[in-house]
C-alpha cells in the first residue's frame, strides 16, 4: 500500500511542478509579443499622412498665359502642371497683354494720366479673373498656392498697361496679401526676360526688380527671381551670339520670332526653372513635384 501512496505523490508532485512551469512559459510568451510588436512599431517608418489636394493660382501676361491658337505663343504656365503629382491642380488666369493692374481692374482703367502720373481708375471694381480667385466657396483655400507674375506690359509709357514703380509695388503685395488672407501660399515671380545680346552674353532687359522683391517683403511671401534664372540658361545654352534668325536653330525652338514669347519648348524650360527654385527655396509645395 505504501508504494503506490508514494506513486500517488511524486505523480502529484510532478503535475504541480509540470503546471507551474507551463504558467511561466505562458507568462513569458504573453509577454513577447508586445515587445516584439514595439521594436516593430520602432523600427518601421512613419506613415505618411495622406497629402491633401492643392490649387496653384497663377496670375500673369502672355510669357505666362496658355496658348490660345497654335503653339506660340506658349506660357510657362501651360506647362507647369506636368511637374507635379495627381494632388495638384494649375489653374492659369494669366491673360496676354496684361500689366498687373489691368490684370486686376480690366476695362475700369482709362486711358488717361492722373496728376499722380498714373492711369486713372474708374472704378474700384475688379476683374472677373480675380473675383473669382477671392470667393470664399470656389476660390483660394487654406493651403493653395498664388504665383504672380507682371511687369512685362507695366512698363508701357501709355495707358491703360501703364504702371509706376510705386504702385507696382503696392498693387503686387495687395495680391500677395489678399491670398495670405485666405489662408494660401503667395509666390511672387519678377518678369521673365526675353532674349537681347550684348555679344556673346545673353543679358537682363525687365524692370520692376527691385519692386518684386519689396513686395514680397511687405508681405512676407518668397520671391523667384525668373529674370536672373532665365538669362543664366539662355547662357548656359549659348542664345548668343545671335545673328538675327530666330526661325531656325536652338533660339528658334525656344522663342517665338518676337524673341519674347515661347515656343512649346521654350515654355518647357521656363517651367522648369520655377519648379527648379521651388524646390530650391524649399517651398512646402515642393513635396508634390514629381
Amino acid at each position: 500500500m505504501k508504494k503506490p501512496r508514494a506513486r500517488m505523490l511524486l505523480t502529484t508532485a510532478l503535475v504541480i511542478a509540470l503546471s507551474n512551469l507551463g504558467v511561466r512559459a505562458a507568462s513569458a510568451v504573453d509577454s513577447t509579443p508586445a515587445n516584439c510588436a514595439d521594436v516593430s512599431s520602432a523600427a518601421a517608418p512613419a506613415t505618411r499622412a495622406a497629402a491633401a489636394p492643392v490649387t496653384v493660382w497663377l496670375a500673369g501676361d502672355s510669357t505666362m498665359a496658355n496658348p490660345s491658337a497654335g503653339r506660340c505663343p506658349a506660357g510657362w504656365g501651360s506647362q507647369f502642371d506636368a511637374l507635379f503629382n495627381t494632388e495638384v491642380t494649375v489653374r492659369n488666369h494669366a491673360v496676354g497683354g496684361r500689366s498687373v493692374q489691368t490684370w486686376l481692374y480690366e476695362s475700369n482703367v482709362s486711358n488717361t494720366k492722373g496728376s499722380d502720373g498714373e492711369c486713372v481708375i474708374t472704378s474700384p471694381t475688379y476683374s472677373a479673373r480675380w473675383r473669382t480667385m477671392l470667393d470664399a466657396s470656389t476660390g483660394m483655400k487654406a493651403g493653395d498656392y498664388l504665383f504672380i507674375q507682371f511687369g512685362i506690359n507695366d512698363s508701357s509709357s501709355t495707358c491703360p498697361r501703364h504702371v509706376g514703380p510705386a504702385r507696382y509695388q503696392q498693387l503686387m503685395t495687395t495680391m500677395a496679401k489678399a491670398a495670405l488672407a485666405r489662408g494660401a501660399h503667395p509666390v511672387l515671380l519678377t518678369p521673365v526676360a526675353a532674349i537681347t545680346c550684348s555679344g556673346s552674353t545673353a543679358t537682363k532687359n525687365r524692370g520692376f526688380v527691385n519692386q518684386t522683391f519689396a513686395a514680397g517683403a511687405a508681405a512676407g511671401a518668397p520671391v523667384i527671381d525668373l529674370q536672373t534664372l532665365s538669362v543664366s540658361l539662355y547662357n548656359s545654352q549659348r542664345f548668343c551670339p545671335h545673328n538675327g534668325d530666330y526661325d531656325s536653330g536652338p533660339v528658334g525652338a525656344f522663342f517665338c520670332k518676337d524673341r519674347t514669347h515661347f515656343e512649346t519648348h521654350g515654355a518647357q524650360q521656363v517651367a522648369r526653372l520655377v519648379a527648379g527654385d521651388v524646390r530650391r527655396q524649399n517651398l512646402p509645395l515642393a513635396a508634390y513635384l514629381k
